[in-house]
């Protein structure tokens, strides 16, 4: 009995190690299956990857293939000017790859003249996260006829009555913080970098000729010290979601910030011209401007609007203006024949009288000193190309379109280095501006250090007028050497240009005979 019962249990329950072993290898075989096919699907998308770079790129100059997922993102971390010279040198149209952009890079004086002057195929897009930075809404990403109009009216804010106005600011707060560099100076008598204090300057300048005395002093100082993140997150490529502890996320809490001291300064600035007070800034002046009957363009603006504009000059102005106005110390520093020069001129137009105050026709009467910060932005633009996104297929020549949704860059480098206009272009030569027939004058369309087209800088006459008054002032004030060092004449790269070292001076008090 037992043994026939024995006999008829299935062999499966019999043997229980038989039992155990089917089990895994079904699910071995399941595992295998999503193993192969997850390695398959991720094969077919990096084929794809290459296969859609290599199509966009077509002819161009670049690499034949990119790095997967990342493209040059690992060359982006430490941009250098070498590296962009090489990329531009390749040819007039090249592309790159990061994160999957493609992006069309532009060296040539036709092609960066071409971008900028096509307003129907692309728009100005900073950086990939520019939009999250400024914010969607500002004015600097409208396009078409709402960005003529808009820009129409804000045209009032650089008249010749308004940088009157600002003159005044301007070299007070320059005078200002002129005092400060030679107090610390004279504590240690070494030479110190000045980007820093240089930026700060012009931080603390831009407010008051932009908001006054509408924005608090503690005030200013929280928008100086936060702005920093902002000038970081505007380098060329960086991570681009906005994500807790990324620089593009400190970036946006800097700039709310900013606007909400910016919003009440508009508020304040209301408020005090409509109880009659004289324009004392540039917010006053839009005010007043709005109010009169014969201004035939928008007239009303919100409190937000309003700081916005004014933020968007900020951004504008803070970091190339800074760029500019370190590389003219330093360029200075460097040629003592030129440096000589503009003091010659100072002392002519001054006539020995270095504490009277600066106009727009005394600033008229130094034609050296501007050639010195033309061409100091010549040889090392603040500002080496702007990019832009292209709203749909861009027929940038006859065999080569760039594709819809691309970054599309125009550099302007080579054009301010052209040697048939600017010969010995690497040499930091002023006189190659006072000839109003000479090669540099008779072409202006290479100099691209405010870019062209619709989206050329609004406020280049108020930034150029600023760099002269801030030279101008410190030449009056003080004497100053540049302490070079082997990172003086590298380049750093960070949304502007600065020294790698800082610009290191070592400044004295200018003693007048």
């Amino acid at each position: 009995m037992d043994r026939l019962a024995s006999a008829k249990i299935p062999a499966s329950t019999a043997n229980p190690s038989l039992y155990s072993f089917a089990v895994p290898s079904v699910a071995y075989g399941k595992s295998a299956t999503w193993f192969y096919t997850t390695i398959a699907i991720v094969i077919a998308l990096l084929v794809l990857e290459q296969s859609v770079y290599r199509f966009k790129k077509r002819h161009l100059p670049s690499d034949k293939w990119t790095i997967p997922l990342i493209g040059k993102f690992a060359d982006s971390m430490s941009p250098s000017m070498e590296s962009y010279k090489k990329q531009w040198n390749s040819g007039a149209l090249s592309a790159v790859s990061v994160f999957n952009i493609f992006i069309v890079m532009a060296s040539s004086n036709e092609y960066a003249r071409k971008i900028l002057n096509s307003p129907s195929f692309a728009e100005p897009a900073l950086v990939h996260a520019g939009k999250q930075i400024l914010s969607p809404e500002n004015w600097v990403f409208l396009t078409g006829k709402d960005h003529v109009q808009y820009r129409r009216g804000l045209n009032a804010l650089f008249t010749r009555k308004a940088l009157g106005i600002y003159v005044a600011i301007q070299e007070s707060i320059t005078r200002k913080h002129l005092k400060n560099w030679l107090a610390e100076a004279a504590k240690t008598g070494a030479a110190q970098p000045i980007m820093m204090t240089a930026r700060a300057m012009n931080m603390d300048t831009s407010l008051r000729v932009f908001c006054g005395n509408h924005i608090p002093e503690h005030a200013a100082r929280e928008i100086n010290e936060k702005y920093w993140a902002i000038t970081q997150a505007l380098e060329l490529v960086n991570f681009p979601l906005a994500l807790p502890g990324t620089k593009v996320y400190k970036a946006i809490q800097a700039r709310k910030v900013a606007m909400r001291w910016l919003e009440l300064a508009a508020h304040n600035s209301k408020i005090a011209m409509a109880n009659g007070a004289e324009p004392e800034c540039m917010l006053d002046e839009w005010v007043q401007v709005l109010a009169d009957p014969t201004y035939n363009y928008r007239k009303e603006f919100s409190d937000l609007e309003m700081a916005m504009v004014v933020f968007s000059f900020l951004f504008a102005s803070q970091d190339a203006m800074s760029s500019g106005l370190i590389y003219g110390f330093q360029h200075l520093a460097d040629h003592p024949e030129v440096m000589a020069k503009v003091k010659e001129e100072q002392e002519r137009v001054r006539q020995g009288d270095y504490e009277r105050a600066l106009s727009l026709e005394t600033l008229a009467q130094m034609p050296y000193l501007q050639a010195v910060v033309k061409e100091s932005m010549r040889v090392q633009p603040p500002v080496l190309m702007v990019p832009y996104k292209a709203t749909k297929a861009f027929p940038i020549t006859d065999d080569y379109t760039v594709p819809a949704n691309s970054m599309v860059i125009p550099s302007f480098y080579n054009s301010l280095h052209d040697s048939s206009v600017y010969p010995d272009p690497e040499s930091f030569n002023p006189e190659r501006w006072l000839d109003p027939q000479g090669l540099a004058n008779s072409n202006p369309k290479n100099y691209l250090v405010f870019g062209s087209g619709p989206h050329r800088c609004i406020g280049l006459e108020y930034a150029t007028m600023n760099m002269t008054l801030v030279l101008a002032t410190a030449c009056a004030m003080m004497d100053w050497e540049h302490e070079v060092t082997p990172l003086s004449n590298t380049v750093e790269i960070i949304a502007t240009c600065f020294p790698k070292d800082g610009c290191k001076l070592k400044l004295t008090p200018r003693i007048h005979s």
